[in-house]
């Protein structure tokens, strides 16, 4: 299959108002649009089969249940979830419009507006007829709220003019307070030999297009120094992208404050901030992205001001998009957006970590660091939503052919790409 110069565009919104309301309109008039009304009760009963099948780090039992018993385990269950996810919430309608694009050897651009209800959905793995899911049909990326994309003084920043800068990374930072294996320790586990992640900031290192400045590239792990001023000052000289890996704590959506989500940098108890200190750390809150310092010190700075976000944002933790969960979307995907971002990768639920994966699934794999290189290959493409889907689908081809947890969709299809 070919991708056509001048890719069709179908973008697909939604209400939620007990049932699911839906419509998708055609950039350009290249096809009709359509409205449909999903049933909410078969929409609840499948999210809820969803939920239950995903990581819960924090419950005993929760990443051997997900990896080892729960929906996305086999190949044979996840289909069916899959199934289920698409009968209950894509229309037949464009379902049919897809169907017959892929017939005639083009793939389309789903930019998709999920409601708060299904925003943990993984769209791509949905399968609307045997053997097919929604990322053999098309491409997809979830759209940023048109409140932040539109917001008065919003700086963006492009890929073209910027993608020169340097790659600012912060990979598995040691948070003050907890030690390796607790609850905020290491995700990464040791990185002290020779891995294709290692491979990738050697190369960046020798184009000097990342920062911080290393002495061997193993040196980028576990640092100490990676905290909220650091970053203000890496992102203020100049980055064409930013890149995490480590946590975040989601906040609940039950509480309506997604600005509450925390990003968790090497950041003392005494750093200025929104959020409140945990032992001897203070989180960087998605609220300090937005506000700054806004009532906190007596000559106040912008957050915009103070970490101006690249072109270009991938926040590999668990539930880093929580977010969209929110009526109100004012977390850390919202927080980079309003601050300059075109384009972020985030996650919909928990992370299994690479040493889940061998503590409970038997295997030597490290899927974690496979998925980490993906997204960070894909952010340094003209089109990192149309590469990130490749990988995706060669993900979805090794499950189909071996069913090994490694290829399950459990990680792979966590990921969500906003743009604007």
């Amino acid at each position: 299959m070919t991708r056509t110069a001048a890719q069709p565009v179908v973008v697909v919104r939604m209400a939620d108002a007990g049932d699911l309301y839906m419509s998708w309109r055609w950039e350009g008039d290249v096809g009709p649009g359509g409205v449909s009304m999903l049933p909410g009760a078969a929409i609840d009963e499948v999210v809820a089969r969803l939920a239950a099948a995903l990581p819960e780090p924090g419950a005993a039992g929760g990443l051997e249940r997900a990896l080892t018993s729960g929906d996305f385990a086999t190949l044979e269950t996840e289909y069916v979830l899959a199934r289920d996810l698409s009968r209950a919430l894509f229309p037949a309608g464009l379902a049919e419009q897809l169907a017959h694009l892929h017939g005639q050897g083009i793939r389309p651009l789903i930019r998709l507006q999920p409601a708060p209800r299904v925003a943990q959905v993984p769209w791509e793995i949905l399968a609307p007829a045997p053997e097919l899911r929604l990322l053999d049909l098309a491409d997809l990326s979830l759209l940023a709220p048109a409140s932040i994309v539109g917001a008065p003084g919003r700086t963006v920043r492009g890929w073209a003019e910027h993608q020169h800068l340097p790659l600012v990374a912060i990979l598995d930072p040691r948070i003050p307070g907890f030690r390796a294996d607790s609850a905020l320790g290491s995700v990464l586990g040791r990185m002290d030999t020779p891995s294709a992640l290692t491979e990738r900031i050697t190369e960046y290192v020798a184009q000097q297009r990342f920062t911080p400045e290393l002495a061997s590239p193993f040196d980028a792990f576990r640092r100490t120094d990676l905290d909220r001023d650091w970053l203000s000052t890496a992102l203020r000289k100049g980055a064409s992208r930013l890149l995490y890996v480590g946590h975040v704590t989601a906040a609940a959506p039950e509480s309506g404050q997604s600005e509450n989500a925390e990003l968790h940098l090497t950041c003392g108890a005494d750093a200025t901030g929104f959020a409140p200190a945990t032992r001897t750390h203070r989180p960087l809150s998605a609220k300090d992205f937005l506000l700054g310092t806004h009532t906190l010190t007596p000559e106040p700075a912008a957050g915009k001001d103070l970490w101006p976000i690249p072109s270009r944002v991938a926040l590999i933790a668990c539930e880093s998009g929580g977010d969209l969960r929110f009526t109100e979307a004012l977390g850390l995907t919202a927080a980079m957006i309003a601050a300059g971002a075109q384009l972020v990768t985030a996650t919909r639920w928990p992370l299994p970590t690479d040493l889940a994966f061998q503590r409970f699934a038997d295997t030597t794999a490290r899927p974690l660091l496979d998925t980490i290189c993906a997204v960070d290959t894909a952010h340094e493409q003209p089109d990192p939503v149309a590469t990130l889907l490749t990988w995706q689908r060669a993900r979805l081809d090794s499950w189909r052919t071996s069913g090994r947890i490694e290829h399950s969709p459990i990680l792979w299809s966590a990921l969500a790409t906003i743009s604007t």
